[in-house]
């Protein structure tokens, strides 16, 4: 990956300001670049972008290609005709230190509806090209988006239960039964379509104000996919699934001192055999519309390429598991043919085997070095700055982790904090900029702060 020497910020939209519940893609965005231009801050980092499910989790998402509809501005949207100001006088009144989702997720579908409804009835020369525009959308995006809308219309007349539990024929994917939905469901898929176009209309703007102010994406693309989503409902064959659609292996990690009995995170592990069989078509179309969207791509979790962890889909714990092969070198030789040089950081962190590191320096990828991790031994921990290749991304802290204030405040030991302030040289008074400054003074190709660090 052939980036320049720069700073990054990590921020996910859902934390920028605004009075609506949530940060969006609207005005707040905009001030967030204008300020990372004035500040010569290069890169602004995110977490996945897709439609949460249940949990709010960037990393459990419907589709692995569609936009957040929660993202989106009403601001935006006021702007391109479809929503009025007495629109937004309904408003709640949302907190401001978090997101309330079962506050924030109503008011946002409704507003969204009126949108639709409005862009359906509109007559104005406005309202004809952005249906121009849509109908350009949705032909260039069919080969995800008739699916995924399809799929929500579906999740919707269920009452949102996951795809295993629909009507079989459904289910399974009849062509009957997906046509007479199709027909039924026709204004629900519609909708689902018109709220994907104005999120990535919005997002192109957002993007393209980036890339004028100099400043590059760093976007997320997390390793497995959640079961209850458009990608395993339409791609059955290309995950390890039992004849009724459940997971017959899942994903997580091994007993670890964090863990004694493992992770288990639930995710359906990807049938390699099959992947390979197609020459890995759907992973280069997911990769291709990730890096449409954004200039950098963080794969988290990027180890299960070289080996993973496979839990049986019934077991109560990992601890149950084994590791298996993943896919390795062919897999990101075959994107490279497709897709040409991959701006890709690799997620590496935990107990890793040789396989990893070898996979990783063998395509040239940057690994990631987080600064909070560094002071549980001696001076040989990998994370130290002293140890740094150049070809590496250093972190401050990550969003799985405690800010670096409340590291150092509420789960530090006395040791951590007194190997901190000989390495250091500080007093710990000022320990946040202690931590940013160390970073920005490595030799890593790239340093990121999260926001609230």
């Amino acid at each position: 990956m052939d980036v320049p020497r720069a700073s990054g910020i990590l921020l996910h939209p859902t934390s920028l300001p605004g009075p609506h519940g949530i940060g969006d893609l609207g005005p707040a965005a905009i001030d967030f670049i204008d300020f990372l231009e004035a500040s010569g801050t290069r890169l602004w980092q995110l977490l996945p972008l897709g439609p949460t499910g249940y949990g709010d989790s960037p990393y459990q998402c419907f589709s692995s290609f569609a936009g957040n509809p929660y993202l989106i501005s009403p601001a935006a949207l006021r702007e391109d005709g479809v929503l009025r100001d007495g629109d937004l006088e309904s408003s709640p009144s949302f907190p401001d230190a978090a997101v309330d989702y079962g506050r924030v997720i109503p008011w946002k579908n409704a507003l969204l509806d009126t949108a639709f409804d409005r862009f359906r009835r509109s007559r104005s020369h406005a309202a004809r090209d952005l249906r121009v525009a849509l109908a350009a959308f949705r032909a260039e995006h069919a080969a995800w988006l008739e699916d995924f809308a399809l799929f929500r219309a579906l999740k919707e007349v269920h009452d949102l239960r996951p795809w295993t539990g629909w009507d079989p024929a459904l289910r399974d994917r009849k062509p009957a039964a997906l046509a007479r939905a199709r027909r039924r469901l026709a204004r629900r898929i519609d909708r689902h379509v018109f709220v994907q176009f104005v999120f990535f209309r919005q997002w192109t703007r957002l993007r393209s104000r980036a890339a004028a102010a100099g400043v590059q994406i760093i976007g997320d693309v997390p390793m497995y996919v959640a079961h209850d989503s458009s990608d395993v409902w339409a791609n059955r064959d290309l995950f390890r699934l039992d004849p009724d659609g459940s997971p017959a292996v899942v994903a997580g990690v091994p007993p670890d001192y964090f863990a004694e009995t493992g992770q288990l995170w639930g995710n359906p592990l990807y049938d390699w055999d099959a992947h390979a069989a197609e020459k890995y078509a759907w992973w280069i179309g997911r990769i291709s519309a990730v890096l449409d969207v954004v200039d950098i791509i963080r794969i988290d979790h990027f180890r299960a390429f070289a080996d993973y962890w496979e839990i049986p889909g019934d077991a109560p714990t990992a601890a149950s598991g084994r590791w298996r092969d993943g896919p390795g070198r062919p897999f990101f030789e075959r994107l490279r043919s497709a897709l040409g040089d991959l701006p890709i950081i690799a997620e590496d962190l935990g107990d890793l085997s040789d396989a990893v590191d070898e996979l990783r320096d063998g395509l040239g990828l940057p690994g990631m070095k987080v600064l909070q991790f560094a002071f549980a031994t001696d001076e040989e921990d990998d994370f130290l700055p002293h140890n740094y290749p150049e070809n590496c991304v250093v972190y401050t802290g990550t969003h799985d982790n405690n800010t670096i204030r409340g590291w150092w405040e509420e789960e530090s030991t006395p040791a951590e904090r007194k190997f901190v302030k000989r390495y250091l040289g500080v007093t710990g008074k000022n320990i946040v900029a202690d931590f940013v400054r160390a970073a920005w003074h490595s030799v890593a190709r790239i340093a990121v702060a999260p926001m609230q660090d």
